[in-house]
């Protein structure tokens, strides 16, 4: 693995105020995730793992410390600059899909690569080598509602990988399907890992954190355990 970490968080904290109520979703978490990484962050419901994944996917920002995405601090960068990180770096797989429902599968895929202002010949020739890459290039012209759960979540992927981020960021992308299904994403995630991606994945299920190479372990918002997984 590479000396420099790809992602580097130091003493990150993370404070909800409501209504008078403090709500410490993070307290003091210290991480490094190496590029070629699989890790999972594992916990209970509630235990702050969605948090964290908002905050390294520059979704949200901690109350306190310091956040470094390949060796760059991300805490000055404008919502512009944030904006265009989220784009080319990070890939996003939401348990929920979201995937368009008035687009095509190939569209779904190919929206991410129009927001840059890629040329149609790369957009396309890109779009189709992540279809294939999911085994998804045969339902290209259908609509999301034509698909079983698991095909969304498939290409909901090809989504993810279609820019060629430096870490996938997977959030519960077992959640809304059955155990036949989440095995079949695990193993794609498992396939991308082997070709060389990062991942850092939420989940609260056990046998899927076993599929990491590195789990870390939250309770009340902070890290009480790592340990490595051996991959199955």
């Amino acid at each position: 693995m590479a000396d420099q970490p790809l992602i580097n968080l130091e003493g990150v904290r993370k404070v909800f105020f409501t209504d008078e109520v403090e709500t410490h979703a993070l307290d003091h978490i210290q991480l490094e995730i190496q590029p070629g990484e699989y890790i999972a962050i594992a916990g209970p419901s509630g235990c702050g793992k969605s948090t964290m994944l908002s905050i390294l996917g520059l979704l949200d920002t901690p109350t306190e410390g310091r956040y470094w995405l390949n060796a760059r601090p991300v805490e000055d960068l404008s919502l512009s600059e944030r904006a265009r990180v989220r784009n080319r770096e990070i890939g996003f797989i939401f348990q929920s899909f979201n995937l368009i429902g008035d687009l095509t599968v190939f569209e779904n895929v190919e929206l991410p690569l129009t927001y840059r202002g890629m040329r149609a010949t790369e957009r396309r020739q890109r779009t189709t080598e992540a279809l294939e890459r999911v085994g998804m290039a045969h339902r290209a012209k259908h609509l999301p509602s034509q698909l079983s759960g698991g095909q969304q979540q498939r290409v909901a992927v090809a989504r993810a990988v279609v820019g060629q981020p430096l870490i996938l960021l997977a959030d519960e992308p077992t959640g809304n399907l059955d155990s036949k299904n989440g095995e079949m994403v695990m193993d794609l995630l498992a396939e991308l890992h082997k070709g060389g991606a990062t991942i850092c994945m939420v989940t609260h299920d056990p046998r899927y954190a076993a599929h990491a190479t590195r789990a870390v372990h939250l309770f009340d918002g902070r890290i009480v355990e790592e340990s490595v997984e051996s991959t199955v």
